[in-house]
């Protein structure tokens, strides 16, 4: 063998160790709330934990067999959109005329592709439409009917809206109707707006991708959207910096919190995580805000912060150390 040929040899062999050490990372959230282990009964602890533990799996999955960020945060969203226990897909919460509008994000922080689509009423996993709009549309957002017509054109799995109700869901909403009947000026239950769904992941190219999918708020009307389709606010990702939000959605689309979190960490060169710390912690609380946010930044370091009692949350870290929580103290 020639010398060059030995030369490239060895450059190939350390390019691909070099790319097996490259960290890979996820995050995912299933919304945050006032939880509290009285409310919550053991057989649902352990059904939302199995479900979190689910979604790290498919996430991961992908990951280590050396897959893109974006697929990772699709397969991880997507079981959660499955799950009955989350406000997202098949959970979702129902408006005040009894139906259910979900939305949806994805972006990719490689490119600074972007997908979003609002108010679904009969698409099976409204994140995998949202990649569509990214990938096979010019556009950046799509709403309602017409969202879901280009689902049909694009071969997105549709459902009967009877899919998407839970008797828990629907018990909700009569409960806030009630109030809302007999109180004056009922502030809104955290039951209310929390619950989404979203990822975060570092891929072993470098590649950060976050992702968001919601039903919404319970008895919501007039075709409400909050920020969980909006990109800046409920989705970022750029190539330092991914975040997908949950919370009440209207505080946080007015302080963009997940491109501010981005810009922060970039433009005061803090970390991602303390950004995401100030934004969350201090910002939302000042305005009167409640939510929680998942990071992750360009080494795969992992940020869960959020002012409430709860976040369902799951992680597993460029170290390769892993979990799920839900309560404040875990």
């Amino acid at each position: 063998m020639s010398r060059l040929l030995v030369l490239f040899a060895a450059a190939l062999a350390a390019a691909s160790v070099a790319a097996a050490e490259r960290p890979v990372a996820l995050a995912i959230h299933g919304g945050a709330g006032t939880m509290s282990r009285e409310a919550l009964t053991p057989e649902a602890e352990a059904a939302i934990r199995a479900d979190l533990d689910r979604a790290l799996d498919a996430g991961h999955a992908v990951l280590a067999r050396g897959g893109s960020a974006l697929d990772a945060v699709e397969a991880a969203v997507t079981i959660l959109e499955d799950s009955p226990h989350f406000n997202a897909g098949r959970g979702s919460v129902f408006t005040a005329d009894g139906r259910n509008e979900l939305d949806a994000s994805i972006m990719d922080g490689a490119t600074l592709d972007a997908g979003a689509v609002a108010g679904l009423r009969r698409v099976k996993n409204p994140l995998s439409l949202a990649r569509a709009v990214m990938e096979k549309s010019p556009h950046v957002m799509l709403i309602g009917e017409g969202a879901e017509a280009f689902g049909e054109s694009v071969g997105t799995t549709f459902v009967d809206p009877s899919y998407f109700r839970t008797e828990e869901r629907w018990r909700q909403l009569e409960a806030a109707q009630e109030k809302a009947r007999t109180q004056a000026h009922v502030p809104l239950p955290a039951s209310a707006y929390f619950g989404t769904v979203g990822a975060v992941a570092l891929d072993a190219e470098g590649r950060l991708a976050a992702a968001t999918s919601t039903g919404g708020m319970t008895n919501k009307r007039w075709g409400r959207v909050g920020d969980a389709p909006v990109i800046g606010a409920g989705t970022y990702a750029n190539a330092h910096c991914a975040v997908s939000a949950t919370g009440w959605g209207e505080y946080f689309i007015r302080l963009a919190v997940a491109h501010d979190i981005c810009a922060r960490a970039e433009y005061l060169g803090v970390s991602v995580a303390d950004a995401a710390d100030e934004v969350v912690m201090r910002r939302v609380s000042a305005l009167g805000g409640d939510g929680g946010v998942i990071t992750l930044d360009a080494q795969g370091r992992v940020g869960l912060p959020f002012n409430t009692s709860g976040m369902y949350r799951g992680w597993v870290a460029a170290d390769g150390s892993r979990g799920t929580a839900i309560f404040r103290e875990e």
